[in-house]
């Protein structure tokens, strides 16, 4: 559904006031959701300490609140102690990972997003098929890095239009894509269509790949920037899906800025403006965005209003516990 935004603003002594729209959907997918519970879950029915490899979702709030309950977050599996709960973060994780995790008989809850492993396997059947694989994302992001370590294969890891140009494979080469389910959807559509180009035996999932929450959330922005002068983006700085809300909203034209809550608004950004729209990006917390709402206030907001937009439904089941004959779920 397209974003509605009034012609004219409210006024406040006969001068056009600045209003405030939420995009819709925003903040928490399914994933992240369904991520944050496991370990909230894991905390409850163990007890503290609860390894988790990778900060669980890409939001410094998200992991400092899990850290205060006892969440111990760590880079390497060499950290935990043998035997110890342990969470995979949802972004994935390599087979190198997963073995290492079972020689040290960790107790694993795997967090990842169903999404993540979707691509996992499709790269894993493609590689099976014996098609050269080529991943479409951003190196040294978590998720690449679990669904290159997932297939028993090479796998050519590209980021741009360029990167197409440069992989070493001949053009009659049968390759095979699968692509990081955060990117933006344009930038991916015009990697898939270079390699189409240069590869007539390519296979692909389109821009499928891509999460539903990515897509849902690019799109309100696409069309909300447009209406407005201002788009704040909350969310971390190492966040994939943030980071590509800002460059949507960025390439209408708007002035875009990803920040990670309510201390980094300058007051410059709003003075003069009449129209702030704000997003959240997949794993931020809804209560960063009301600080960010309690901010723009105080800075002469006459009015915040909600847009129509997609409501999102998805909901995953959580895993099993190893030993455990039901869900956590259940517990």
């Amino acid at each position: 559904m397209a974003a509605v935004i009034r012609p004219q603003a409210p006024t406040v002594d006969g001068q056009q006031a600045l209003t405030v729209y939420l995009a819709q959907p925003r903040g928490f997918c399914a994933g992240v959701a369904r991520a944050i519970d496991i370990v909230e879950r894991a905390l409850t029915t163990f007890g503290a300490p609860v390894y988790v490899f990778h900060e669980i979702v890409h939001n410094g709030h998200v992991v400092s609140d899990l850290a205060t309950r006892g969440a111990v977050f760590v880079d390497t599996i060499a950290a935990i102690p043998e035997g110890a709960v342990t969470v995979f973060s949802a972004h994935g994780v390599s087979n190198a990972v997963v073995a290492e995790a079972k020689g040290r008989r960790l107790r694993v809850i795997d967090a990842t997003c169903p999404l993540v492993t979707k691509v996992h396997l499709q790269a894993q059947r493609y590689a099976r098929a014996g098609h050269a694989v080529v991943l479409i994302g951003h190196v040294g992001h978590e998720e690449v890095e679990g669904t290159v370590g997932s297939v028993d294969a090479p796998v050519h890891v590209i980021e741009s239009v360029e990167d197409v140009a440069r992989l070493p494979l001949s053009t009659d080469t049968e390759i095979a894509y699968v692509t990081q389910t955060t990117l933006s959807i344009d930038d991916t559509k015009d990697v898939i269509a270079a390699l189409t180009a240069r590869f007539p035996r390519v296979r692909g999932p389109g821009v499928d790949d891509i999460c539903y929450a990515t897509s849902n959330r690019q799109e309100a922005v696409r069309s909300i920037a447009k209406h407005v002068d201002v788009v704040l983006v909350v969310g971390a700085r190492n966040s994939s899906n943030s980071n590509r809300l800002r460059e949507v909203a960025a390439q209408t034209g708007a002035l875009a800025y990803l920040i990670t809550g309510e201390d980094e608004i300058e007051a410059q950004w709003v003075q003069g403006r009449r129209r702030i729209a704000v997003t959240a990006g997949a794993s931020t917390p809804e209560a960063l965005v009301r600080g960010v709402c309690r901010r723009l206030k105080a800075l002469g907001a006459a009015s915040i209003e909600q847009l129509p937009g997609v409501v999102e439904n998805v909901a995953f089941k959580l895993p099993t516990f190893p030993g455990m004959r039901v869900p956590l779920a259940s517990v």
